[in-house]
C-alpha cells in the first residue's frame, strides 16, 4: 500500500519491485540514490504522471516495467537518463494518441535496441486499437509535404510496426569471431 517511492532504499540495490502499490506519480529524482539499479518494476500502481527528472541517476537501468498503470503519454525528457535500457514494458496503459505521444514514439525509434511492448492507442475513440506508430505516421500524412519533420528516416509511410520489426531483425547481423562479437547494421 505504498503511496510514494520509499526514501530508505539501499544504494547498492540491483532489483527493485514496487509493483501492486498505490504510487500515482513519480516525482523528480525519486531514484537518484540507487544508481546501481538494473531492474525496476512499477507495474500496477495507477501511475498517471512521471516527472521528466524522475529517472535521473538511473544510468545503469536495463529493464523498466510501467505496465498496468494510468499513463497517457510521457513528457519530453522522461527517458533521457536511461542510457542502457534494454526492456521497457508499457502494456495496459490508456495511451492517448495526440501530439504528446510523439516524444515516446520517437525516443523508441531512435533507441532501436530497446525492446518494448504495449504501445497501443486507447484514446481518442477514432484511434482506439491503433499502434502508436500507425497513429504518428497518419499524423504526418495529413501534413503538407513541405512541412514534414526533419527526421524522415524515423518513419516510413509504407511500413507498419510489424514490418519495421522484421526489417530491423533482417538488417542486424551478429558475427562472433575469436571471442569478439561484431554487430553490423545496414
Amino acid at each position: 500500500d505504498l503511496k510514494k517511492v520509499p526514501g530508505n532504499i539501499p544504494p547498492d540495490i540491483a532489483k527493485l519491485d514496487l509493483s501492486n502499490n498505490k504510487i500515482r506519480q513519480l516525482r523528480a529524482k525519486e531514484f537518484e540514490d540507487v544508481s546501481e539499479l538494473k531492474i525496476l518494476n512499477l507495474n500496477s500502481n495507477g501511475i498517471a504522471y512521471i516527472d521528466p527528472a524522475a529517472f535521473s541517476g538511473l544510468n545503469n537501468l536495463e529493464e523498466l516495467d510501467l505496465s498496468n498503470n494510468s499513463l497517457q503519454n510521457f513528457e519530453y525528457g522522461v527517458l533521457e537518463d536511461l542510457y542502457f535500457l534494454k526492456v521497457l514494458w508499457l502494456r495496459e496503459n490508456p495511451w492517448r494518441c495526440d501530439y504528446n505521444i510523439h516524444y515516446l514514439f520517437y525516443w523508441l525509434k531512435h533507441h532501436y535496441n530497446v525492446h518494448y511492448n504495449g504501445l497501443e492507442c486507447k484514446m481518442p475513440e477514432e484511434y482506439k486499437g491503433w499502434s502508436v506508430g500507425k497513429y504518428v505516421r497518419s499524423y504526418y500524412e495529413e501534413c503538407p509535404k513541405d512541412k514534414l519533420p526533419i527526421y524522415p528516416e524515423t518513419f516510413d509511410l509504407d511500413k507498419d510496426d510489424e514490418e519495421w520489426e522484421r526489417h530491423k531483425e533482417q538488417t542486424v547481423q551478429t558475427v562472433k569471431k575469436h571471442g569478439v562479437i561484431v554487430t553490423v547494421i545496414g
